[in-house]
């Protein structure tokens, strides 16, 4: 499991990419991912091309992440995801809070 977090270049999105397992025990280095780049973010992806298995902690790391972005304000994107991943976030109704690609 690996957590990279990507600002781009005029510092307005960030992209966390999750290599491997998205789950508990990815909680912290998520939090680590995004916390520090409040200023200036106007949108944040989470890559999950190449994240192999999820469960419900990382819908609710999700979830945290939606919230320090702004909640409803916010523009936070899921690109990305396998089918088995995009089935979780289907059953979830994260398409409602999400933009999921």
């Amino acid at each position: 499991m690996s957590i990279e977090p990507d600002v781009s270049l005029d510092g307005k999105k960030l992209t966390i990419t999750i290599k491997g397992r998205f789950d508990f025990g990815s909680h912290q280095a998520f939090r680590d991912a995004y916390e520090p780049y409040r200023k200036g973010l106007e949108s944040y992806v989470v890559d999950l091309k190449e994240t192999t298995y999820m469960d419900s902690s990382a819908l609710g790391m999700l979830l945290l992440l939606r919230d320090h972005a702004g909640g409803d304000n916010s523009d936070v994107r899921v690109t990305n995801s396998n089918t088995d991943v995009r089935k979780i976030l289907a059953i979830s109704n994260f398409d409602k809070l999400f933009d999921i690609s």
